[in-house]
């Protein structure tokens, strides 16, 4: 089971690692073009994802922690339930890390920092720029849902 919050803390320092050397190296809304349909750019999020609440009074900040708190202890029971099933105990590390590098940037800095922006657009709809902590929240939730939906 160890090894389930290893991974978890090996996510959310690797989503802090590269946060810290955005912050220090973009300026804010500022852009380093890699190629054609691909940048780094450092924007703050206050909301949630797709910008969700992020035009709201500031209230948004509590809630949203408050959420990632009781969704984070949850996460750890359910690790704790599943960790004789491998890819349920994997797919929920990677939402706990994602879940709790998000949560540090909240708390700390009262916004999520986002930084991967992929370039292209469908009909003027570009995809939303976002972090290391929403990948892997991303990819544990599809490891889950092919585990729990698709699988079974």
């Amino acid at each position: 089971m160890l090894k389930y919050f290893l991974l978890a803390s090996l996510v959310t320092l690797s989503d802090q690692f590269t946060k810290m050397l955005v912050i220090k190296n973009i300026a804010y809304q500022q852009s380093i073009r890699v190629n054609a349909y691909f940048d780094f750019v450092h924007i703050k999020n206050p909301g949630a994802a797709f910008d969700f609440l992020s035009d709201a009074d500031g209230w948004q900040r509590y809630f949203l922690s408050i959420v990632a708190v009781i969704a984070s202890l949850y996460l750890i029971f359910m690790i704790k339930k599943h960790k004789n099933e491998f890819l349920i105990a994997l797919a929920l590390s990677l939402i706990l890390g994602g879940a709790l590098g998000n949560l540090y940037d909240r708390i700390s800095l009262g916004y999520v920092t986002d930084f991967i922006f992929f370039n292209f657009a469908i009909y003027d709809y570009y995809w939303p720029v976002f972090n290391i902590a929403d990948t892997a929240i991303t990819i544990g939730a599809v490891i889950l849902f092919y585990e729990l939906a698709i699988k079974k």
